[in-house]
């Protein structure tokens, strides 16, 4: 399903979803607890809303199920089932990925022209830290064709969609900081602005010279970018080389 046809057949794309999610939660409830039937169509309905072409529709879609299942059930549900809805959110959105971006997508056309600026040579190992559903290594490869991507993603039901969207890619489940970024010649972010200054000090740390970092919409705090990019779309792409500058980090 493209936003395209997201948008321009709303609201059936919704209506699909909650259809799915009760025929996988009637199937399931014949052979599996009640709890954990929810928790498995709670989980597609959810992961499914992140197609969703802005954040009140994706909420729409991933909440129709669970408050129809609320409502239909409330005479019978034990009262620590109301926290399954939370569970799912949880599920999809870990507490401790909190800090760093939500899921926002990266869009196909932003990072257009990367290659004219950073140059990699072939089978360069290239990183998206917190690659969410994969839209930022689809992106990558439509700027890089000619590298090895790499996706990193700290939700797991995130990292098997990633999986399955970019099987091209090598995704893995892990803390974007945690992981060792020196063996890479690019990593990509789109985080918060809150979390580039930790960005910054992680790429000037562990990351070899002739390396980039590159950053959509949000800049390194006290560092000049070598390059940005911008009227792809309306996001701008700040290239940074390998090793920062230090006179200007913060």
């Amino acid at each position: 399903m493209t936003k395209k046809w997201l948008a321009s057949t709303w609201p059936l794309p919704a209506l699909l979803v909650w259809l799915l999610a009760w025929v996988i939660f009637a199937g399931l409830a014949r052979l599996l607890p009640w709890w954990l039937a929810l928790l498995v169509a709670g989980s597609f309905s959810t992961a499914a809303s992140l197609c969703g072409p802005n954040w009140w529709r994706r909420l729409i879609i991933a909440a129709g199920f669970p408050l129809s299942f609320l409502v239909l059930s409330a005479s019978q549900l034990p009262a620590w089932g109301w926290l399954l809805p939370l569970a799912l959110l949880l599920l999809i959105y870990p507490l401790n990925a909190w800090r760093d971006a939500p899921v926002f997508p990266t869009p196909l056309n932003a990072l257009k022209g990367l290659a004219e600026v950073v140059q990699l040579p072939g089978q360069a190992l290239v990183l998206d830290a917190g690659c969410g559903m994969g839209d930022g290594l689809r992106a990558l490869r439509s700027a890089l064709p000619h590298v090895r991507l790499n996706g990193l993603e700290w939700s797991w039901p995130l990292a098997i969609a990633s999986a399955l969207r970019c099987p091209w890619a090598r995704v893995r489940r892990g803390d974007i900081w945690l992981a060792d970024w020196s063996g890479y010649q690019l990593v990509y972010l789109f985080q918060r602005p809150e979390s580039m200054g930790r960005a910054a000090v992680k790429a000037a740390t562990e990351m070899q010279p002739g390396s980039w970092l590159v950053s959509l919409d949000f800049q390194l705090p006290g560092v000049e970018a070598t390059a940005c990019l911008q009227g792809n779309s309306r996001h701008k792409v700040w290239i940074y080389a390998i090793p920062l500058d230090d006179a200007e980090r913060s």
